[in-house]
C-alpha cells in the first residue's frame, strides 16, 4: 500500500527551479546563431570599407564632377593662353635687339673712323694754310718749311694716336715678314742682309702689317765672292 502511494504522489522539483527553462542546447544553439550573425555583419562592414578606400584612392576630392573638370580644363586652357602669350611677348623682344644690334653694327661700321677723320681733319687744314703761304710771290721758305714739318709731325701723332706705327727700317737686319726687298746692292758699308736703304716706309695698325717697307738690301761684293 505504501508503495502505490509514493507511485501516486507528484514528483517535486527542487526550489528555484523555473519549471519552464530552455533546454541547454537551445541556448547553445542561439548564441552560435547570434555569432554567425555578428561575424557576417562585420565582414560586410570591412567590405563596405574597403570599397570606400579604393573609392577614396581613385578619387581623393571625391568630388571630380563634370562641372570640377570644366573648372580645372578652363584653368589649364587660361594658364597654356598666358604662357604663350608670353612666350610672343619675348620672341618680339629678342626681334627688336636683334635689329637694334643690326643697326648700330651698321653704324659702327661706318662710323669707325669718325675720330680718326675729326683728328685728320687739323692736318688738312694745315696744309691748305701751308699752300696758301706757298703762293704768295714774297713768301719766305724757310717759314713754309717749318710749317710743313710742324704738319708732318701733327700728323704722326694723330696716326700714333690711332695706333699707326711706322715702320723704317735703315740700317737694321732685312726681315721678310715686314720689308719688301726690291734689289740687292753690293757694299761693303754695310753686313751682307741689311736694309741700306728705304724706298718706301711701311706702317703697322695696333701691330698688324697694314703695308711692308720697300727697301734695298746689302749684298755681298762681286769681288769678295770669288
Amino acid at each position: 500500500m505504501v508503495e502505490e502511494r509514493k507511485s501516486e504522489m507528484p514528483e517535486q522539483r527542487p526550489e528555484g527551479q523555473d519549471e519552464a527553462a530552455p533546454d541547454v542546447t537551445e541556448v547553445m544553439g542561439a548564441t552560435e546563431a547570434e555569432e554567425e550573425v555578428a561575424a557576417a555583419a562585420e565582414a560586410e562592414a570591412t567590405t563596405v570599407a574597403a570599397d570606400g578606400a579604393e573609392v577614396d584612392a581613385a578619387d581623393p576630392a571625391g568630388d571630380d564632377t563634370p562641372e570640377r573638370l570644366t573648372a580645372l580644363l578652363e584653368d589649364a586652357r587660361a594658364k597654356a593662353d598666358e604662357n604663350w602669350d608670353q612666350v610672343l611677348r619675348l620672341r618680339a623682344e629678342m626681334e627688336n635687339l636683334k635689329r637694334r644690334q643690326a643697326n648700330e653694327l651698321e653704324k659702327a661700321h661706318k662710323f669707325a673712323l669718325d675720330g680718326f677723320v675729326r683728328e685728320l681733319l687739323q692736318v688738312r687744314d694745315s696744309l691748305e694754310l701751308g699752300q696758301d703761304a706757298a703762293r704768295d710771290e714774297g713768301a719766305d721758305i724757310a717759314k713754309l718749311r717749318e710749317g710743313t714739318a710742324l704738319t708732318l709731325k701733327l700728323l704722326t701723332d694723330v696716326m700714333s694716336k690711332f695706333g699707326v706705327e711706322r715702320i723704317d727700317p735703315e740700317g737694321e737686319p732685312f726681315d721678310p715678314a715686314y720689308h719688301q726687298a726690291m734689289t740687292l746692292q753690293p757694299t761693303q758699308d754695310a753686313a751682307p742682309n741689311t736694309v741700306v736703304t728705304v724706298i718706301q716706309k711701311g706702317y703697322l695698325l695696333n701691330g698688324r702689317l697694314v703695308r711692308p717697307a720697300m727697301v734695298i738690301v746689302a749684298a755681298v761684293p762681286v769681288s769678295e765672292q770669288a
